[in-house]
């Protein structure tokens, strides 16, 4: 559980790529105990993420292709808390940690502005085609198509934690109708009813077990042939192969995704041929005020689980 210096062990079994070592929360962590960096890939594999944790007391998880499973948490039995950057807990298996006295800790918050203002270019780019005519006119081309605002337009915004809630208010800003879904105050009843009326749908409530495929056919079927679908949330909540199918037939206007069910995605993947959607690479939290703010929150967690205090606690 320690070092032989009596210190805590903490390890980060997935800084790949490379976030954390030499960071001001690398600097901090020092402070607390002795620190492992593990800066290549492979943390995705749990018999190789189970051996660069060992022995330590903490983990600071970085990447979400890192999944603490049971079996992770069985094979390094000395370990007592995670401490994630972000707020995404889908790849902990949060029920396995409770059961085995795992503390599992998140920075909520963090990331919330520049998520936030991401959704909204998103919204803005798909909707003014802002790819597609900067690569026309690079090819020397003059288009003249017609675009899309944000003003008048209807928001239907799922989910409202930090980032969803932040979402609105630069949304009312533009002037758009600011519909807000939460699933501990309305009902799915509710949602569908949002989605028939909404111009833009953007998603922001948590990937569990309940919201995997919280968007599928059923869902597509119910929105307008105009509106565009935002995702900064996680893949896993529109069901893949419903999104491609209202892609590749055009019955939505387009999506604005930096989330994906493979990430990094593969060459090939159909995603990358609709000319419908503008992508990125689940950077949308990646600010330099993120990186440290969010990165010092992360081991401001494990100091005061250290001390007995622990904050910010999922589980």
């Amino acid at each position: 559980m320690s070092t032989p210096d009596n210190k805590a062990l903490i390890v980060v079994p997935d800084d790949f790529t490379t976030v954390f070592e030499g960071s001001a929360a690398h600097d901090e962590a020092r402070a607390l105990g002795t620190v492992r960096v593990f800066s290549e890939r492979g943390a995705e594999d749990s018999a190789e993420l189970a051996r660069r944790i060992g022995n330590a007391q903490v983990a600071v998880n970085i990447r979400a292709y890192a999944h603490f499973t049971d079996a992770v948490f069985a094979a390094c039995p000395n370990l007592k808390m995670v401490s994630i950057w972000g707020v995404g807990t889908d790849n902990i298996d949060l029920e396995a940690a409770k059961r085995r006295g795992v503390t599992v800790c998140n920075t909520p918050g963090a990331n919330a502005i520049a998520v936030a203002e991401h959704a909204i270019a998103l919204m803005m780019a798909v909707a003014r085609k802002i790819p597609q005519i900067d690569s026309a006119m690079r090819k020397g081309e003059w288009p003249r198509e017609m675009l899309g605002q944000l003003h008048g337009k209807t928001l239907a915004l799922l989910g409202t934690g930090a980032i969803g809630s932040h979402v609105g208010k630069l949304a009312r800003a533009f002037g758009m109708n600011v519909l807000a879904w939460s699933a501990q105050r309305n009902s799915l009843t509710e949602r569908d009813d949002m989605l028939k009326r909404a111009d833009f749908v953007s998603l922001h409530v948590r990937l569990t077990p309940q919201t995997r495929g919280f968007i599928g056919a059923r869902e597509f079927a119910l929105m307008k042939s105009e509106a565009i679908l935002v995702n900064t949330g996680r893949g896993a909540l529109v069901d893949r192969e419903a999104l491609h199918d209202v892609l590749a037939k055009q019955r939505i206007a387009g999506a604005g995704l930096d989330v994906f069910h493979d990430e990094p995605l593969k060459a090939g993947d159909p995603i990358l041929s609709f000319a419908n959607t503008v992508l990125s690479p689940h950077n949308a939290g990646q600010t330099p005020e993120v990186r440290r703010d969010g990165l010092l929150l992360t081991i401001q967690n494990v100091k005061k689980f250290l001390a007995g205090a622990p904050q910010n606690v999922v589980v």
